[in-house]
């Protein structure tokens, strides 16, 4: 299959072609001025390359991971975009043409020539920063270790403890009081297995748990909320043949069984046992928002609900830069007895079409009033878009306060930066494609002030198109 491109949808511009990487450059400013006391690092992860020697990847999900770092230090900024050096982009690279499979696509070659290929590692998901290293992280796999600063691939990171080459999610979550992280990741065999990590704030694994799940489903994300770590599996069953002769790619094998309801997992954050398991009606999501323990001690946490698995379909049309189906998600609340894993109440909160949902990092795992996500216009038609706006929703008030970028304008998810003189206040910072003069730009916002004009705006040297998730450090 080549690439085609939509006419009428600009946010195809982006990704029209292979993203090109920029060394550690200074950033001009295109308007306002950069807040002295805003310093740290923005880092970015999403797929720069969706094809090669014309041959479109089967999914969005199947680009090669791409690393957008933005240091801000005394009112000035600088930023470089790389792409990780794993071992089947560089084979692909020398080869000029694709050889793996993934997510959304079987291996090329005829059908005798794929046995024993293995999945292409892409490191495109998300990232999180240790004290030492960033981790490019993928969660089919091991992450894959960079250089803070300038994005210098060193090789795959196993995090002292990942015996066996066990996967590593994209969706760790870190504690704010103790730098401990949470993490899982799922490996398939006869039956699915969850592994779910608990290591010190340098990576190191701690403890490991494990608990088999109903079928061979798939999970993208979890939320810790106060002492309690909460899984939420959709009903998906994968064929397993297709995709172990390497037939078929793993997207394409998945079905959706909605009368299988979702399994509930709540585990105990410090011991990793199972508190509880349950079954609740079905639904699919790729991304929580935030949780914490109630004074009921009940868990509240918050998620971007689709009423099925639709939205992947969106997602993999994305790749040939036209979509036509319709997958809209909206910002739900939920409430559970851990001790049962029973739902208490259920709650949209906003019936805006909406994702990636997240909160200041001092918050994660506790009561957060606010949440920020990228949300689509209000005239977006919604099968033909991507998000065109950055939100915040205020949990005391129940009101979104939105940033409206303006037509053809594509902003990533928005990120929280705290005042390092005043954590409680902050910015809210994106990376935004302009589909009418094809550049992107960062954006920074007063995170109280999100419906004002951006503090200031950052060109950069190439286009980034848009991505997954990121981080601030």
């Amino acid at each position: 299959m080549t690439a085609t491109v939509s006419k009428s949808a600009s946010w195809a511009k982006a990704i029209a072609k292979p993203a090109t990487e920029f060394p550690l450059t200074p950033l001009s400013t295109i308007s306002g001025k950069i807040p002295e006391n805003l310093q740290g690092s923005l880092y970015r992860n999403g797929p720069g390359r969706l094809e090669r020697g014309g041959v479109q990847v089967g999914h969005w999900f199947d680009g090669d991971g791409a690393i957008l770092a933005v240091h801000f230090a005394e009112g000035k900024a600088r930023a470089t975009y790389r792409y990780v050096q794993t071992e089947g982009y560089l084979e692909e690279e020398r080869a000029d043409k694709l050889i793996y499979g993934n997510y959304g696509m079987a291996p090329t070659g005829l059908w005798w020539q794929r046995f024993g290929k293995s999945s292409k590692n892409v490191a495109n998901t998300s990232v999180i920063a240790l004290p030492d290293k960033l981790l490019a992280l993928w969660e089919g796999g091991l992450p894959h270790t960079l250089d803070l600063e300038t994005l210098e691939t060193y090789g795959l990171e196993n995090l002292e403890g990942l015996e066996n080459r066990l996967p590593y999610s994209a969706h760790p979550k870190r504690d704010p009081l103790t730098g401990e992280i949470f993490n899982f990741g799922i490996s398939y065999g006869k039956n699915a297995t969850l592994n779910v990590y608990r290591s010190d704030r340098h990576g190191k694994l701690i403890k490991k748990g494990q608990t088999n799940l109903q079928g061979l489903s798939m999970v993208h994300d979890f939320v810790m909320a106060g002492d309690y770590l909460i899984f939420c599996v959709p009903p998906l069953r994968m064929n397993v043949l297709p995709v172990l002769l390497n037939l078929q790619g793993f997207s394409d094998s998945l079905q959706w069984n909605p009368q299988e309801g979702m399994e509930i997992l709540v585990f105990h954050r410090d011991s990793l046992e199972l508190v509880s398991r349950s079954n609740a009606e079905p639904w699919y999501q790729w991304h929580f928002g935030n949780g914490y323990s109630d004074r009921d001690h009940n868990l509240v946490f918050d998620l971007v609900r689709y009423p099925d698995f639709t939205t992947n379909q969106f997602l993999k049309e994305i790749a040939s830069g036209k979509t036509k189906t319709t997958a809209k998600g909206t910002l739900w609340q939920m409430r559970l007895d851990p001790n049962t894993g029973e739902f208490i109440e259920s709650l949209q909160l906003s019936d805006r079409g909406c994702e990636f949902p997240s909160v200041p990092p001092s918050q994660v795992g506790q009561n957060s009033r606010y949440t920020y996500l990228s949300l689509h216009r209000p005239d977006a038609v919604i099968n033909q878009e991507l998000f065109g706006a950055i939100a915040r929703y205020d949990y005391q008030t129940n009101q979104l306060t939105e940033a409206d970028l303006g037509a053809n304008r594509y902003p990533m998810e928005p990120l929280f930066a705290p005042n390092r003189t005043n954590p409680d206040t902050g910015w809210v910072i994106t990376v935004v494609f302009d589909g009418d003069r094809e550049c992107s730009e960062v954006w920074v916002f007063d995170s109280d002030r999100l419906d004002h004009e951006p503090i200031c705006r950052l060109a950069l040297p190439s286009i980034v198109p848009m991505g997954f998730h990121g981080t601030w450090h």
